[in-house]
Order: structure tokens, then sequence, then C-alpha cells
């Protein structure tokens, strides 16, 4: 019995120096989350963590943005203290924590607005780029009313900052403050994309191993909520997905069937399929003309799986541009165009976004930490059409974007313009209004606990 004392010692004495593997981690648990079971699954993957000997915060939340409050008011000295945060809930909850996180702390440029573009057909000019930064309008101090809503701080026209300056100690991206996610939602649409397994044991696993890999986010920034309204830039941030028309429309509906639990995302999806409605847009989208996102090029071709050589090359050179590259940096290489029509729906996947109703996903070859997000116009088109592109999603292996009302632009930045009756967004199952919006793609702005999936 000594000796085997002896050895976990001498175990547990070298696991210590390990600096990858995380020693004290914040949690948060959304009891309500998915069918419910958030503090059950805790449960079950908590002796994980104390065998590992990692010390855990936890905090269950009571109410909705809670979770927002904790992390926007925690100060970066305190956040010093932990190696990262772990969420016990779905996709939602997650985008709730990385918006509390990154609202004050994540400092750049915001992307172009749609007003910035002189009205024109087919290609816009990008020469002044650059200057449209400098030609932001400064952010309204008002207060949204919704806690993920919050009133963004950044100057249009500040340059890009790695850091905070609450603490300068805290930068991003930060490879060493990771978030990870343990799935207890109703699609764990990122935790499938990031660990290849819908599995609350793999996730706690892979975070008390220090698993990392890094994550593209979209920052997202609603110019005007209503065709009407002031120009009142309001930022938040994307992980997986941000959609309008029929997403938006699912999501709205779904909202009014929580009891239902996770069907209630079939019976609403269903119920706004049978409406086939369309609404009229206009997008205008960055073409970055470069090896980066030229077809047929190597990151189209590849699945991403771990130790992924395409994020790997990209982060690379990322890393060599500096954090302050933006999009916009080189204009000589980039043009913007626009597509103007009735959508059915307009997506922009951060990431494949894999699940178990799509299991390739929406873009089965879209990468975690390439740069880019992957822009889905669906134009409007008879029923049966619409309900083909469907079954190919449901489908192993299927062609979603294989039909000639579907637009798929590879890009790191859109704009936005709805016209006419008004759908909303749905960003990571979070629910977002907005007649103007603007959404550019950082690279590997955060890290998770993950080591991307297997197969």
């Amino acid at each position: 019995m000594q000796i085997c004392q002896m050895w976990a010692n001498q175990i547990n004495d070298a696991i210590k120096l390990e600096v990858e593997r995380p020693k004290n981690l914040m949690v948060f648990i959304h009891p309500r989350s998915g069918k419910g079971n958030g503090y059950r699954i805790w449960e079950m993957v908590a002796p994980i963590f104390s065998r590992a000997k990692v010390k855990t915060k936890v905090i269950v939340t009571q109410r909705a943005g809670q979770a927002f409050d904790v992390m926007q008011s925690t100060s970066n000295n305190e956040l010093n203290l932990y190696d990262g945060v772990v969420t016990v809930g779905g996709d939602g909850f997650f985008n709730e924590i990385l918006n509390g996180f990154l609202k004050s702390r994540h400092k750049a440029p915001f992307p172009p607005a749609p007003s910035d573009f002189p009205h024109s057909n087919g290609v816009l000019d990008s020469s002044g780029v650059n200057d449209l930064n400098e030609a932001v309008a400064e952010p309204s101090q008002n207060e949204d009313q919704s806690p993920l809503l919050p009133s963004s701080k950044h100057n249009g026209s500040q340059d890009a900052s790695c850091s905070t300056d609450q603490d300068p100690d805290l930068l991003l991206p930060n490879e060493r403050f990771r978030f990870g996610i343990i799935p207890a939602g109703s699609t764990d649409a990122i935790v499938m994309c990031t660990t290849g397994a819908r599995d609350p044991i793999t996730s706690a696993l892979q975070i008390v191993l220090g698993k990392r890999v890094c994550l593209d986010i979209a920052q997202v920034v609603r110019w005007k909520l209503t065709s009407v309204s002031e120009v009142e830039p309001y930022v938040r941030y994307a992980a997986s997905f941000a959609g309008y028309g029929f997403y938006g429309d699912v999501i709205t509906e779904s909202e009014k069937l929580r009891w239902m639990g996770p069907k209630r995302y079939d019976y609403a999806g269903t119920k706004v399929f049978l409406r086939h409605r369309s609404y009229q847009a206009e997008i205008a989208y960055l073409e970055v003309k470069s090896e980066e996102s030229g077809s047929p090029s190597v990151s189209e071709r590849v699945i991403c799986r771990v130790n992924c050589k395409v994020c790997k090359s990209k982060s690379n050179r990322g890393n060599r541009a500096g954090c302050h590259s933006t999009p916009y940096s080189h204009p000589g290489e980039t043009r913007w165009l626009k597509s103007k029509g009735r959508y059915i729906s307009v997506g922009a996947a951060i990431i494949s976004n894999r699940n178990e109703r799509a299991p390739d996903g929406l873009v089965a070859d879209a990468h975690l930490s390439d740069g880019f997000l992957h822009l889905i116009l669906i134009k409007d088109c008879p029923h049966a059409y619409y309900l083909w592109h469907l079954t190919q999603l449901a489908r192993k292996g299927g062609k979603p974007l294989n039909f000639k009302f579907v637009e798929h632009h590879k890009t790191p930045a859109f704009t936005f313009t709805s016209f006419g009756n008004e759908s909303v967004w749905n960003l990571d199952g979070e629910r977002l209004q907005a007649h103007q919006l603007s959404a550019q793609v950082f690279q590997g702005l955060v890290s998770l606990f993950a080591s991307g999936p297997e197969v």
C-alpha cells in the first residue's frame, strides 16, 4: 500500500509540472438548459475534476443574463487566478458567457457599416476601406434592454488592441486562459465541432488534460434596430452561427415553446417551413483575392480535424501579421461584392455546425480557426426545392450547397440591410433584431479546452 501511495504521489507531482493542465477553473451551470439536466450532468463529471486535482468555483445561474453579468463584472486580476471558464449548458449559454467576457476586453475597429458603401450593382469600391473604420459613428451610451445587447464602449476610430485597458496582462488572443464546454444543451454544435462528440465525459477529460484548440469568433455590430432608428452600434459576438430569415423565425417560434424542451426546435422548424416566407435584403461581402481563399483551395477541400494543418498554417500566418491585422489591412487584395434580392435565409457559419440534425453541419469543410466564415444565401425558391435542400442537410454526405438557388461565399466580413417585412437574427441560438448589421471574423480570438474532432 505504501508503494502504491508513493507512486500516486510521484504521478501527481509530475502532473503538477504540466503547465497545459488547468489547476483552477470557474464553472457556470445552467440548470434548465436543454432537458433541464445541467446540474445532474455536472454531478456526473465533477469527480473527474476532483481526481485530477482541479479546483473549481461553481456558480449555478438563477436567472437569464446572470452569467453575462458575472463575466463582465469580474476583474481581470480575478480572472487571472483561473486557468479558464467551464460552461455546463448549450451553445446559447456559452454565447452569453463569451459576450460577457469579450464586451469590455476585446478592442478592435468596427467592420464597415452598410451605409458606408455607395449604392451600386455587383462590385463595390474598396479603395477607401481603411478609411471606413475612421468614419464609424460613436456608439450610444444608452444600454439596450437585453443583457446580451450591451452598448459598445469601443470607439470605431480606435486602433485594434490586443489587451484591455483594465489589465494589460490579459491579452487577446490568450492561449493560457481557455473556455471549456460540457454539453447540456439542445444541439451542442460547438462541442461536436471541437471535440467530435456530444459527450460530457469526453469534454471533461479534454478539459482536465489541458487540450487546446483556437476558435474563430465573429464580431457582429447592429447599426440600426429598425429602418427608422438612429444609428446606435451594439456589439455581439458569435462562435458558431449567425442566421436570418428561416433561422431567425425558428428561434422566435421556439422561444414560445420552451416547455417542450429540445423538441420545440423540430416543431418550430416545421411550422416555419410550412409558412415558406422570404425576405428582401441586400448583402455585401468581402472577397479576398489571395491564397487564403482562392478556389479551389486546400482549406475548402480538407475537413477540420485534430491537428488540422489548415488552421495551424493560417494561425502561423496570422501571428506573423500581428494582432492588428484585419481583413481590411490589404485593400489591394480585396474587393466588396453585393448581392440583393429575396432570401428564405441568410446564414453565416463560422464553424461547420455539426449536430444530430445535420451530421456534416451546414458547411462540412468549415474550419475552427482559419479566419473565414461561410456566407450562405438561400434565394426565394419553390417549396419543394427548399425541402430538398433541407433533406440534404439532414443526410450524412449530403450536398446542401449544390443548388442554383444557393449562394455560398467564403469571406472574413459582410454587411446586411433588410427591406420591407423583417425577420430577426439568430446568434448561437440567441435572438437579435437588426435592420442594418455588419460582421467580421477574428481568427483564433479565444482558446477552448478541446483537441478538435477525430473524424
